[in-house]
């Protein structure tokens, strides 16, 4: 017997993940087809899974709200129920744009690296992690950026506006982000894996440094990779690139063609700023099909855009594309920023999933957090994507079968009009209906 769990979020309604009717499977008609058809049996990839960036700005913001606010967003975003069950997190090493100002964790000109020390982090960000396991029930698969060297390091003699590393402090740069790994696991933080600079093309305001796709490759194959491995940190993965999609393909060939590069590199990480090019995420599957993809970056540019539907909307068709051309896990950026959009110490507010005023206490939920929990609710860590056939127009469409042998679909309506569908599965199939502006996931057990 089939049975389904039926979850739907729609625009102009009250829907909000909300548990509707499961739709019903009956025997199909024979000779007719589904709009969408399901293909248990053919497999892509494992499905790593969901979570956000544990920013200084996010930290700093929620330790401005009330305790009970406080925890309230923790227990909304990784409570494996009541949350969005996030199990991954990133965190950046040092400061990022969307810290309170630049900082290091050295010394100027401390090449031994004697002087490392990550008390910054014990103001804000690790209590948040903390406390984040603490509501999900254990650590989460972590990343950590670096978005720029310590200043002395690099050409231009300051933390922001690009410049590049310095020849001579390649080897002190790479033994930085073992000095990281190491001071986070002392924390009780393990970190899963280092990217090795966030956006490595762009000269930006804040921290930022460029590297080539020749200088990222020989940093790795010289000097990131064996350290990390001197260092007895093989079960920590290198992420390349970390940057849009609209590039990938010329900025990870380099690298991952090289083999002495490659052996150290885990997969690719992408952002959505620069286009929705899926069809690239895909090429680079194909051409390096042993390495893994990683979404790690992506949120609405431009200040809070509180209660619009185009942000959720935007959020799920980029995660149905790249899920879709095999990327294995979706890391949001802040997870929570204030009623500005910051802090952000060069002024580039951004809008997040959760806005929490802190002249108010309030706490808003835009269109993007309940996109996001139609995936990372119901998509288990270890699901495997599995195939499907669209034929259903202006309706966008991924399915999953988790761990437990559940069958989780995600059906998403864009357009202004009702969509109505059917979903077919083994021989059976059944009707189902899209609210225009909505989505929807409809979780299978066949019992």
């Amino acid at each position: 017997m089939t049975t389904v769990q039926t979850v739907v979020t729609a625009k102009d309604t009250e829907d909000r993940l909300s548990s509707k009717e499961g739709i019903q499977f009956k025997a199909a008609t024979p000779g007719t087809t589904a709009d969408i058809q399901l293909h248990p049996e053919q497999e892509f990839q494992k499905i790593i899974g969901f979570g956000g960036a544990f920013t200084e700005a996010a930290a700093y913001t929620l330790s401005r709200m009330s305790p009970g606010k406080r925890a309230e967003v923790i227990r909304r975003y990784f409570h494996p129920v009541d949350g969005l069950n996030y199990n991954m997190g990133r965190v950046h090493i040092h400061s990022c744009d969307f810290a309170l100002g630049n900082y290091t964790y050295v010394q100027d000109n401390d090449t031994e690296l004697a002087t490392f020390d990550i008390s910054h982090d014990h103001q804000w960000v690790l209590p948040l992690i903390k406390d984040a396991m603490e509501v999900k029930g254990g650590p989460f698969t972590m990343l950590a950026s670096p978005w720029s060297p310590p200043a002395w390091m690099k050409t231009n003699g300051e933390m922001n506006n690009g410049g590049s590393l310095k020849p001579e402090y390649a080897a002190v740069w790479a033994r930085y982000y073992t000095k990281f790994i190491e001071a986070y696991r002392k924390e009780g933080v393990p970190v899963w894996a280092v990217s090795v600079q966030n956006e490595p093309a762009a000269v930006q305001v804040w921290d930022s440094c460029v590297y080539s796709a020749e200088e990222e490759r020989d940093f790795v194959k010289n000097h990131l990779g064996p350290v990390m491995r001197e260092a007895g940190m093989d079960d920590v993965n290198i992420v390349i690139w970390d940057h849009n999609r609209d590039i990938m393909i010329e900025r990870v060939t380099p690298i991952l063609s090289d083999p002495e590069a490659a052996q150290y590199v885990w997969g690719t990480g992408i952002h959505w700023y620069g286009g929705e090019e899926f069809d690239k995420v895909e090429k680079v599957h194909e051409l390096f099909p042993d390495k893994h993809v990683l979404f790690t970056e992506g949120c609405q540019e431009g200040g809070v855009r509180l209660g619009e539907w185009f942000t959720g909307e935007r959020y799920g068709r980029n995660m149905i594309g790249d899920l879709n051309a095999w990327t294995e896990g979706y890391l949001d950026w802040n997870l929570v920023l204030d009623e500005t959009g910051g802090p952000n110490h060069v002024g580039n507010l951004c809008d997040a999933p959760v806005i929490a005023d802190t002249t108010t206490d309030e706490v808003h939920y835009n269109s993007s957090y309940y996109y996001i929990g139609h995936f990372s609710k119901f998509i288990a860590q270890g699901a495997v994507r599995i195939g499907l056939e669209p034929a259903a127009e202006g309706v966008l469409s991924a399915a999953f079968r988790n761990p437990d042998g559940s069958i989780a679909v995600v059906l998403m309506n864009e357009g202004e009009e009702e969509r109505s569908l059917t979903l077919g599965l083994g021989g059976e199939v059944a009707e189902c209906t899209l609210p225009a502006h909505s989505i929807a996931t409809h979780l299978i057990s066949q019992g």
